[in-house]
């Protein structure tokens, strides 16, 4: 679908590229000819996909090991990165969700959403974007957002809140940084299996009904048609493109977007919430 060297010459980061969704995105740019650079908390995790995806690519790839809640930590870690070349592209992937009702959540499991969804993804695009501007250059940033963002999510409130303001800071900037030749879109994307994520937000029990029946197409999203629209809004191609949000999710927000999910959990008992908040 797309040319080979359709990303020649880019380089890109990845907040959250050592797994799930951001590893996938990571492997078809790297298809593409661009130079990968990936960050994420645990390095160990890092190298190891940095290894595969040399191995499977033969595309550059660097690691940068960053905590994005962290703002000091950011900021080391872009200046790391601008010592061997600017960025073209940012993709602030990195998240943390999980369900819990909500009066029961403490500050600091509130934060531990907040900080990386939300803090992170306004720290690396500032210091990103104040570096791109000095320089007088265009940038792109592309933001991991979700349906919630715009209709709300039971029992995941602060994911659906920072989403929101994650959706509000890429409408602000593309107004605000358009004039310096700098994008910013986000995308919204729907159910794509992952490991991790999917133990978390779709524990056995959860679930009234079969989760495909969820969505119109009746069918999981696959990673390589999201990596794909990642790929083309990280091109050229689509200059002309800002301050939008991208729904790829085969129609199931339109649906009712959570429902079978929350009706399942709204009958739960104490012991089987108290199960998922030790796991």
């Amino acid at each position: 679908m797309f040319r080979t060297d359709l990303l020649e010459g880019k380089r890109i980061l990845v907040t959250g590229g050592g797994s799930g969704l951001g590893k996938s995105i990571a492997h078809r740019y790297l298809e593409l000819g661009a130079e990968l650079v990936i960050c994420g908390r645990r390095a160990d995790v890092l190298e190891a996909t940095a290894a595969e995806l040399r191995a499977a690519t033969g595309g550059a790839v660097s690691i940068e090991s960053c905590d994005v809640r962290d703002a000091a930590r950011v900021e080391a870690m872009m200046e790391s990165i601008w010592r061997s070349g600017p960025l073209d592209v940012l993709v602030n992937n990195a998240a943390a969700n999980f369900i819990a009702r909500t009066e029961r959540l403490s500050p600091r499991a509130v934060d531990a959403v907040l900080g990386i969804v939300l803090h992170g993804s306004f720290y690396c695009t500032i210091a990103a974007g104040k570096r791109w501007i000095e320089a007088k250059r265009g940038g792109v940033v592309l933001s991991v957002a979700t349906t919630p963002s715009f209709t709300g999510s039971a029992f995941t409130a602060p994911s659906a809140a920072a989403k929101a303001g994650i959706v509000a800071m890429t409408r602000s900037l593309a107004v605000e940084w358009g004039p310096h030749g700098i994008r910013l879109n986000a995308v919204a994307p729907g159910l794509f299996p992952t490991a991790g994520a999917w133990e978390r937000l779709y524990p056995p029990g959860s679930q009234v009904e079969p989760q495909e029946l969820s969505i119109p197409l009746r069918r999981f999203g696959a990673h390589e048609e999201l990596a794909n629209l990642f790929a083309y809004l990280a091109a050229h191609e689509s200059s002309y493109i800002t301050g939008d949000l991208i729904v790829m999710d085969g129609g199931r927000w339109m649906q009712g977007v959570g429902g079978p999910s929350v009706r399942a959990m709204q009958d739960w008992s104490d012991p089987q919430w108290e199960s998922m908040r030790k796991k």
